[in-house]
């Protein structure tokens, strides 16, 4: 399955807007009642920002003229308490907006990082963590920024527009429809315009997206850039980077400011033709000064708000964009779903290949047709030229992929049956550079054992001691209270692949396999590793990749892999020769 978040924007950035807004507010429907509260906070405060040019065109009409100063003060003392409401209103409709804002980043970061957490392997080694971060930290943001501040601002604007056009038509129906004609001008040049606004931003996004992942790639490798002494590649890079943002940011910034010129020209062209038509109704007696300033204000009312969602629809394009980029990565589902199948097929093997090939996508296959069965408490090889498909074996086994074609079997079940959980209790993997978090030794080696994750430091050292393990712990010189920091710097990895090491055992897997998991250890600690392994349960299936000859030479059977093909290697001699030359000895 195609993981690849950028060739999937290019497939689907033809989504229109009105389905990327309907998934959005199925994502946020547990905020209706909020959402509906501000709704009519909104339109209280329109209506009452309405009926003020109506009242004051009144006033003048009946009172001013006739110099009726009691009517004057009444009808002032009438706007003042209008608008002292419609101040309630904004602050109302501002607050509720604002933590409907916040809860809507909550919301959207949990469901990104619980989507995250469901992926497999493959959507990881096809998308930079850097991009990712983007999409969970700024275009999270961009939204929380557009419902906080800006949908507010949008749909007051519509209300007032909507609002200012049914008076103006109900004032004097030919003046009002004239008064409109911008309008629609306006509304045709939004439509044509807007997917290339949004597309702008959209390139803006990705290419801050890009700028994270060459930032955190870069600063990650930066001990190898001050190795090769090669910062000027480092410079370049981001210079690359840099340059394509800016370029990106420049054509988001002149097409998000193209709405506001044409949206202040058609408004004074408005305002121009309420004038002209105004007075000339006026001269002819079928109109008053104080429509006419009436009119005015409800023009001002219908053409202001629209001079606002020119910096508006900006920002709802960025959100949009945003939300796209969010919402590919909540659209993806796993291509390791759990099969509805519990059929034990009679098998002496504890894990068994049938028929299994794979291949990466757009890749080339990496492993075509291959047979192959562990048993029960054997130990067992995996060695082949560097690309054979060793760790790519390993990674079936422990179904950090599934076969693009035959199936998996363990104890006899299809290894997609099984939760995952119930997997990771039976299976053990230990990575050549093992991933720890940044916390103590005690916290990584519990991490994810359900069985010993109640134990306090006492019973974890017991523990420890009785696994045989003890000797291991020694090294470190605090013990489990030993900081470990996830960028390495606290620990050397060979310590590290011994904390792995420590954490897989203890959760007393049928198979543990070891991915070059003693490649960065001393002899000595390679030594005490092979007692412990020799220590195991002698149900215990061990799986070795290694390239140290005297790693694989007590393995029970030794598999060359190489060329997508798996086959024994008969005797140790017979591994070594193969690995010298690459092929099967004759």
């Amino acid at each position: 399955m195609n993981y690849n978040l950028n060739e999937l924007f290019e497939q689907e950035k033809k989504k229109s807007t009105y389905a990327g807004l309907k998934d959005l507010f199925k994502l946020i429907a547990h905020e209706r009642k909020n959402l509906i509260i501000a709704f009519f906070t909104i339109l209280t405060d329109a209506t009452l920002n309405l009926l003020g040019p109506f009242i004051i065109g009144h006033t003048i009409d009946k009172y001013v003229v006739t110099k009726d100063f009691h009517g004057v003060l009444v009808f002032s003392g009438i706007l003042l308490a209008m608008y002292i409401g419609a101040l309630f209103t904004k602050y109302l409709q501002t607050t509720l907006m604002g933590s409907i804002g916040q809860r809507l980043l909550y919301t959207l970061r949990n469901a990104i990082f619980n989507k995250l957490q469901l992926l497999p392997v493959a959507f990881f080694n096809q998308n930079k963590a850097g991009d990712l971060i983007s999409r969970v930290n700024n275009d999270t943001d961009k939204l929380n920024q557009f419902f906080s501040q800006s949908l507010m601002q949008f749909i007051s604007s519509i209300a007032l527009m909507t609002g200012a056009s049914i008076f103006l038509l109900s004032i004097n129906f030919k003046l009002g429809l004239a008064t409109l004609v911008p309008a629609v001008l306006i509304l045709i040049f939004t439509q044509l315009v807007s997917p290339w606004v949004k597309r702008k931003n959209a390139a803006t996004l990705k290419s801050i997206g890009g700028m994270s992942a060459e930032i955190q790639e870069s600063l990650n490798n930066f001990k190898v850039i001050i190795a090769f002494n090669r910062r000027d590649y480092f410079r370049k890079r981001f210079k690359e980077t840099n340059q394509e943002n800016y370029n990106a940011a420049i054509g988001a910034g002149l097409a998000n400011n193209i709405f506001l010129p044409v949206y202040g020209l058609f408004s004074s062209l408005a305002q121009l033709i309420v004038l002209a038509y105004g007075i000339y109704l006026i001269s002819i007696g079928e109109f008053t000064i104080g429509l006419l300033v009436s009119y005015l204000s409800y023009a001002v009312n219908l053409y202001n708000p629209l001079r606002q969602l020119a910096s508006l629809w900006s920002t709802f394009q960025v959100a949009m964009a945003g939300w796209d980029r969010i919402s590919q990565i909540l659209s993806l589902e796993s291509n390791l779903a759990i099969s509805d199948s519990n059929v034990k097929e009679p098998s002496a093997a504890l894990l068994e290949f049938r028929n299994v090939s794979f291949a990466y996508p757009n890749g080339k296959e990496i492993l075509h047709d291959i047979n192959l069965k562990l048993e029960r408490g054997k130990t067992y090889a995996l060695v082949g030229p560097t690309g054979g498909g060793k760790t790519t074996t390993a990674s079936l086994m422990a179904r950090l992929y599934d076969p693009t074609e035959g199936s998996v079997l363990l104890d006899g079940k299809d290894i997609r049956s099984y939760k995952p959980d119930e997997r990771s209790q039976k299976i053990g993997f230990i990575l050549q550079e093992p991933f720890l978090f940044t916390d103590t030794i005690q916290d990584n080696i519990l991490y994810g054992n359900e069985t010993y994750s109640n134990y306090n430091s006492e019973q974890l050292t017991e523990l420890i001691q009785t696994s045989g393990l003890g000797e291991l712990l020694a090294i470190f010189e605090s013990g489990l209270e030993t900081k470990v920091l996830s960028s390495g710097d606290s620990i050397s990895l060979g310590q590290r692949q011994v904390i792995a090491f420590m954490r897989a055992v203890l959760r007393n897997p049928e198979i543990l396999i070891l991915d070059e998991a003693t490649a960065n250890i001393d002899t000595v600690t390679e030594q005490l590793l092979e007692k412990i392994l020799k220590k195991l349960p002698e149900s215990t299936t061990r799986v070795i990749i290694a390239h140290r000859l005297n790693t694989i030479e007590n393995a029970d059977e030794i598999f060359f892999i190489n060329s997508g093909e798996v086959t024994l290697a008969g005797s140790f001699n017979e591994a070594v020769d193969r690995l010298m030359h690459g092929k099967r000895s004759s």
